[in-house]
């Protein structure tokens, strides 16, 4: 009977999952977008015309004036102090940023042909860098998640640290892309970071080598009372080969209960955390809602594996569980009632596409957001545990994880 299911399962995984998830992995991903449009000085003429035009014509929204755009560029061209230098193809991104970055969404950005060059070679290849997932909250730059054995993690970086000046720039002007970009770098090269903490009195300078980054995937063991311990770092596209291997050691060992570790997992493929969720949920159970907008809304199912549905399960979250963790977290909880222990989550809980434009440039634009289950916005909300638990500074320094022992508490 196992046999088959799982031959079953494997058919109807997807080779190459869709990456919903286009995050900013500093060690993985250097996204910054760019739009543009080919401009030069023999294409003025193009300009004059178009002004004659209206919007209608031009199949730009009728309510905007889009004059005010020409006005400005022709007083430039005419008045600028150097505007024998005006790089008229700078300006066009120039202003293709500013478009962009009035929708005030950290992860709607554009990049310039060559930044989305290094991006698409990215995303393809090896990477280099300190291994922290970074984002944006509440207009700051702040660590999401460092990745374990990662020079970010022996740094001692955590979740939830701000990160005020990379090198000798200050983040407050800095967009989430260009942040990325000043913090990625080769190997064996250093980066410094001033860091304010929530249990510091003052910011502090952190040192940190690059170094070519690994990404984990899990980690598997029997606790005491037999509680079987899964902590799961990356939703990659190998990891569902991977729990199920695990899977079938704990089926072997029957154990009292589960720790579903999701601890600073930022994340990554939503196909995968459906294949997770499926061993837990019936075949049909919403997963995750994927609202559009204008009432367009797409649900994601279990498959309905099934085989971890019997075990008493804990989930340990905490700030730097983000995106497919708080994904697979929210479906337990809402669906089989699991409970969850350890910090508010991150709040990552949006969906981009990347489209290619002119010119070799490329626009990444959120198109939707995660709801859970019972429809909670997991941007706007994140996932609040049923059982808050702290780790202090105290508790690290002496190796204490008053978190996983609230979960084997629970389980016991």
């Amino acid at each position: 009977m196992e046999k088959n299911r799982v031959t079953k399962k494997s058919q109807v995984i997807p080779k190459i999952p869709r990456l919903v998830l286009i995050f900013l992995l500093v060690v993985v991903s250097a996204v910054a977008f760019g739009a543009g449009v080919i401009f030069a000085e023999n294409l003025r003429p193009s300009i004059e015309k178009a002004q004659g035009l209206n919007n209608k014509q031009l199949g730009q929204p009728t309510e905007v004036d889009f004059s005010l755009f020409w006005d400005t560029w022709h007083l430039l061209e005419d008045k600028f102090v150097d505007r024998e230098d005006l790089d008229r193809q700078q300006m066009v991104y120039g202003a293709i940023s500013g478009l962009v970055k009035s929708l005030d969404d950290p992860y709607t950005v554009f990049m310039e042909p060559v930044e989305s060059k290094k991006f698409q070679d990215d995303i393809s290849g090896s990477f280099e860098g300190i291994g922290a997932e970074i984002g944006i909250r509440q207009g700051i730059l702040t660590i999401i998640a460092p990745l374990k054995g990662t020079p970010a993690e022996k740094a001692g970086l955590k979740a939830g640290d701000k990160i005020l000046k990379i090198d000798d720039t200050l983040t407050a002007d800095l967009t989430l892309d260009e942040a990325v970009n000043l913090i990625r770098g080769q190997k064996n090269t250093e980066v410094i970071l001033m860091i304010a903490r929530t249990d510091w009195e003052e910011a502090k300078e952190i040192s940190i080598i690059r170094n070519t980054i690994d990404i984990p995937i899990l980690e598997y063991e029997i606790k005491g009372d037999n509680i079987a311990y899964i902590q799961i770092y990356n939703f990659t596209s190998n990891l569902d080969d991977k729990f199920l291997e695990v899977v079938r050691k704990i089926m072997a060992q029957q154990p009292k209960g589960l720790v579903l570790d999701l601890r600073n997992n930022p994340g990554g493929y939503l196909e995968i955390a459906v294949e997770i969720a499926s061993y837990f949920l019936e075949k049909g159970d919403i997963v995750v809602i994927e609202d559009y907008g204008n009432d367009q809304q797409e649900n994601h199912y279990s498959h309905g594996y099934r085989f971890l549905e019997n075990y008493p399960t804990v989930v340990l979250i905490n700030e730097g569980s983000a995106s497919a963790s708080e994904i697979l977290a929210g479906a337990l909880r809402d669906n089989a009632g699991v409970e969850i222990v350890g910090q508010k989550s991150f709040g990552k809980g949006s969906i981009q596409t990347l489209s290619e434009l002119k010119g070799g440039a490329s626009l990444k634009v959120t198109i939707a957001k995660w709801l859970t289950p019972s429809g909670v916005s997991i941007q706007e909300n994140g996932i609040s545990p049923d059982y808050e638990v702290d780790i202090t500074e105290e508790d690290i320094e002496n190796l204490n994880d008053p978190q996983l022992d609230k979960a084997l508490e629970l389980l016991k």
